[in-house]
């Protein structure tokens, strides 16, 4: 598992082969493991194997597990808990002190329930998967941007989380984010992303909350957007709204994604702002080899090597 998180993987394909690795010393029956935004902590891009699931039941799915997802962060190993429909399921949390970048779920009925020793075995992975999985989003920072579709990208879900009506903007989207095993049947496209915020909202509103309902997500090609969740009114209708991340939601998850220090982060956002090192040295009250310091560090850790390849990058513009 090491050598394969030291390797340039994607998300989508890290997870299949850990998921691969980890079914040889530790079977299940079903697994859900999704990336989430690291400071919102909300589910983003589903890797799911649910047998026997029909596409009705995923939102109610969704839910309950937001209704569990506070005391499923408590510690930092695997916890293991029984569903009401007796499935045994082991959560791992990939956080780390950049953020939360993905959680894991395996199923496995309860005759055979998950032992100790599966779940440090478990645990002894979620370092280097964390890692690796932090690092495959930071290389979605590396390919320019394409031009973005027209049209605004809105879903409406009703109250149970069932889809209304959607834009053909909002659609293409989320088909995106979770593309159908066979394109050529648009109906298995399931927006889990729309799914995920509107759960996080009702479990906010249940007392639960988990982070405010909305996320940072790789669309592809080094396209981000943002997703949220509101009620068009009390007790009615959820809108999910899909829009280019802002400069600023980009930078963040940019600099959380490259391990960036607090102050390497505080630097970076001058940087954007065009500030050079003898603004940032009074900005920080430090010295122009110290900020020029600082900014050999980012460069290292972004693979960037000039400051206009930097904020290039952080732009989404090449």
């Amino acid at each position: 598992m090491e050598r394969l998180c030291s390797g340039t993987l994607d998300a989508k394909v890290l997870r299949e082969r850990a998921l691969a690795e980890l079914r040889r010393a530790v079977p299940f029956d079903a697994h859900v493991w999704t990336l989430t935004d690291p400071v919102t902590r909300i589910g983003t891009s589903p890797l799911a194997d649910i047998p026997g699931l029909s596409w009705p039941d995923l939102p109610a799915l969704i839910l309950a597990r937001y209704m569990r997802w506070t005391n499923l962060l408590v510690g930092a190993g695997p916890v293991v808990w029984r569903r009401t429909d007796d499935v045994d399921v082991l959560t791992a949390v990939f956080a780390d002190r950049f953020g939360c970048w993905a959680w894991l779920d395996l199923w496995r009925t309860s005759t055979s329930p998950f032992t100790s020793n599966e779940r440090d075995l478990v645990a002894s992975v979620i370092p280097f998967l964390t890692t690796a999985l932090r690092s495959a989003q930071a290389r979605t920072f590396t390919t320019p941007l394409p031009p973005p579709s027209g049209g605004p990208a809105v879903l409406v879900l009703s109250a149970d989380l069932q889809v209304q009506v959607g834009t053909p903007a909002a659609r293409e989207a989320l088909q995106r984010l979770n593309p159908p095993d066979d394109p050529a049947v648009v109906e298995q496209a399931i927006p889990a992303a729309a799914y995920n915020l509107a759960a996080a909202l009702v479990a906010a509103e249940n007392g639960v909350p988990i982070g405010p309902p909305w996320s940072r997500v790789h669309l592809g090609a080094g396209r981000w957007v943002t997703l949220r969740a509101a009620r068009t009114a009390p007790d009615s209708d959820i809108a999910v709204t899909i829009e280019e991340s802002t400069p600023a939601e980009r930078l963040e998850v940019f600099a959380l994604a490259h391990a960036l220090t607090p102050r390497e982060r505080e630097i970076l956002a001058e940087l954007t702002t065009g500030a050079d090192s003898r603004h940032l040295a009074e900005r920080f009250v430090l010295s122009e080899h110290t900020v020029n310091d600082h900014v050999k560090a980012i460069l290292a850790k972004t693979g960037a090597s000039t400051r206009p390849t930097l904020l290039a990058r952080v732009a989404g513009t090449g």
